[in-house]
């Protein structure tokens, strides 16, 4: 690698993508920086996203004692609505814990860290401009892993407490008696059934007939069941045309939809959608243009058009997931320094930490439909099984999808306590190509929620044999 240059990899962004690359850039000997703009390692990752919303997620359930939804909901009274900084505590430790984590590990590795929002100069050249100074550095290689920001509300501005982004979301001073939520994707699913298990009055709209369309329908079908067993109403095939702030007093929000109706609620979160953070890169300067949503073209080894720029993680779009932003990342910085690489595997699991989980790895059965693979489904519910009725949740699931022919497994979907975690198992059994035979003859520990597979697979087996 030529010397002309300050660094051989420089990562703008340090989160999941940016982080792990650097890391391996470092581990083969070459010299590798990020640059953060934010007050902290991590990037959205940690500062406003995963970390922070599953750090809450655990304080409503911990408030609770509980992790399934019919157990979950927090019953009328003195302590229906606990104080917001009650629920929040703990997410800014756990944030400032998880960035000093982040930080050791690009220490010991000596990846320089660069604070400051950064711009292109030209496709070799970042400027990094910070509260005090600017600085220039250059690089043979620059990988673009700068996330995604929410879509801005239509109609009115973000305002505290009153019409928030996921962004703003875990910055609330109170919180409301009642909530509406505009976009059924993953975020506002998530929060949804978070503020339902408070015992806040929640609504979500959304355009869609069917959101979560990558998720296996009957999954869906069953999270939304138990969502509207906690009161969360769902206002499906509506789009919200604007939003009006009504100053009361009490201050409100009006959502008036494209159909004519007017809701009104004390907080409306919005999370229909998100964009590339790439508006203030000057991607012009280095020769490259994003899409109409901010997000990056790459190929196959995640390098852009400009054959030393790469990007990675949820700036690229789908699944724009933590894990599988990591191990792009990881890849970016072996396709730089031409490292040959196993590509990612094709079989990582998803997970929705909503209240019930849900977590899915493999085909949904109705693309096994649209494929045409000959398929057997077998069902194993949460209440036949004495974990599950030690935990008290009697409405989880998890459905195995098997090849009818050679009976390999093509997929696993869950709802319900732990299904994040359990997916794992079925993880490691189709990417071993293994199937239904391995769920028929091994054992698994009693009383686990992992017995849930060996009363699927003999459910799938005893349809096989019909």
């Amino acid at each position: 690698m030529t010397r002309d240059y300050e660094y051989d990899l420089l990562c703008i962004g340090s989160g999941p993508a940016g982080q792990r690359a650097a890391v391996q850039a470092a581990k083969l000997g070459k010299r590798a920086a990020v640059i953060e703009r934010g007050h902290r390692l991590g990037g959205v990752c940690v500062d406003t996203g995963t970390i922070p919303s599953k750090t809450f997620r655990e304080a409503v359930l911990s408030l609770n004692g509980h992790a399934c939804p019919a157990c979950s909901k927090v019953r009328p009274g003195a302590s229906a609505r606990p104080p917001a900084q009650a629920l929040l505590a703990r997410v800014e430790a756990v944030e400032q814990r998880q960035a000093d984590v982040i930080g050791g590990q690009l220490r010991r590795n000596d990846v320089a860290v660069l604070s400051g929002e950064a711009r292109f100069h030209d496709s070799h050249t970042v400027l990094i401009e910070s509260s005090d100074r600017m600085i220039t550095v250059t690089a043979a290689n620059i990988l673009i892993a700068v996330g995604t920001v929410p879509a801005a509300p239509p109609g009115a501005a973000v305002e505290p407490n009153l019409v928030v982004t996921s962004d703003e979301l875990l910055g609330l001073t109170t919180l409301p008696r009642k909530l509406a939520v505009v976009g059924a994707g993953v975020i506002g699913i998530e929060y949804a059934s978070m503020f339902a298990a408070l015992g806040i009055e929640v609504t979500v709209i959304d355009q869609r007939e069917h959101p979560l369309e990558f998720l296996d329908r009957e999954i869906v079908d069953a999270l939304f069941h138990q969502l509207r067993n906690v009161d969360v109403t769902f206002r499906l095939g509506e789009t919200v045309e604007r939003l009006e702030i009504l100053n009361g007093p009490p201050r409100r929000v009006a959502l008036l939809l494209e159909s004519g109706k007017r809701l009104v609620s004390e907080l409306v979160l919005y999370c229909a959608g998100r964009q590339g953070a790439t508006g203030r890169l000057n991607l012009a300067a280095a020769g490259l243009k994003a899409d109409d949503r901010g997000r990056l073209a790459v190929d196959r080894d995640y390098r852009t058009e400009v054959p030393h720029i790469f990007a990675a993680g949820d700036v690229i779009g789908f699944p724009s997931l933590a894990t599988t932003s990591a191990e792009q990342g990881r890849l970016a910085a072996c396709a730089a320094f031409g490292v040959e690489a196993d590509p990612m595997t094709a079989h990582f699991p998803i997970g929705i930490y909503s209240i019930p989980e849900i977590s899915m790895v493999g085909a949904p059965e109705q693309e096994l439909t649209r494929r045409k693979v000959p398929y057997e489904a077998g069902t194993a519910r949460y209440r036949e099984i004495a974990r599950g009725q030690i935990l008290g949740d009697d409405s989880g699931l998890l459905k195995m999808l098997v090849h009818r022919e050679d009976r390999r497994l093509l997929g696993v979907h869950i709802v319900g306590t732990g299904a994040t975690e359990l997916i794992h198992i079925g993880q490691a059994v189709l990417g071993l190509q293994g199937g239904l035979d391995y769920f028929l003859t091994t054992a698994m520990n009693y009383p686990t929620l992992a017995e849930c597979y060996k009363v699927a697979a003999l459910d799938a087996f005893n349809k096989l044999s019909a």
